[in-house]
């Protein structure tokens, strides 16, 4: 049984972002106080955009803390990386990579039930909370995106509880490898064959596979990685 402690625990509400004024919840707080845990995520916790962002498959987003080294030596010194909640993160912790972290994975923390559904698909969000308009594609292209769980069931998490690792379903197919098939190798066929088929992989991203599988070609990622058409 592995365990990893929580570095911050958090939530935000609404509120303009960047130069467009875009509409966004991805400034989070960090809580000193227990919190609920619905099948949508946490209580409290909001999103500017309910059709891309939050609900049942992405209930809970989880950015691992080490990658801040790494974006500093990208980036050199930034206000943000100086600690956890740059990328909207509501859990951070030490310990647990893309490399490492599976999709189906079951976790316990608190009283809640999480699963792990999908990589985090970055968008040009990230540009205008970092003020740089590469950012999101720097995020993509880098395989540093973190993930999302879905909640199997819900309960009350505290800043101090523990992640505990409690089942895997499909270890082999890590969150590293599904980023190499859709933003690497993006025409591996057999790869691509076997996420369509992933039962625990949020529906979205099997039927991303699939499509893909049937136009064989790479669809354009150039709105959602700028917000321009």
């Amino acid at each position: 049984m592995k365990e990893f402690a929580l570095l911050s625990l958090r939530i935000g509400s609404v509120a303009p972002l960047g130069v467009r004024g875009a509409p966004s919840g991805i400034a989070k707080s960090p809580v000193d106080r227990a919190l609920t845990l619905s099948e949508t995520g946490f209580i409290g916790d909001m999103q500017g955009d309910t059709v891309r962002h939050g609900g049942p498959e992405k209930a809970v987003h989880h950015y691992p803390f080490e990658h801040y080294a790494d974006w500093t030596g990208d980036l050199g010194p930034h206000p943000l990386l100086a600690g956890p909640g740059a990328f909207g993160e509501n859990l951070s912790t030490i310990g647990l990579t893309e490399s490492m972290v599976a999709i189906g994975d079951v976790f316990e923390l608190g009283s809640a039930i999480l699963q792990v559904s999908q990589g985090r698909q970055p968008c040009w969000k990230l540009n205008e909370r970092f003020g740089r308009t590469e950012m999101s594609r720097m995020v993509q292209s880098t395989g540093r995106t973190g993930w999302y769980y879905r909640v199997l069931k819900p309960g009350t998490v505290s800043p101090d509880d523990r992640l505990v690792l409690r089942e895997r379903n499909a270890p082999q197919w890590t969150l590293t490898r599904i980023w190499r098939a859709f933003y690497i190798d993006p025409l591996n066929r057999s790869e691509l064959t076997g996420i369509a088929a992933l039962e625990h992989l949020a529906d979205g991203w099997r039927a991303h596979a699939a499509r893909r599988l049937e136009s064989n070609r790479v669809e354009d990622w150039t709105k959602r990685l700028t917000g321009l058409a």
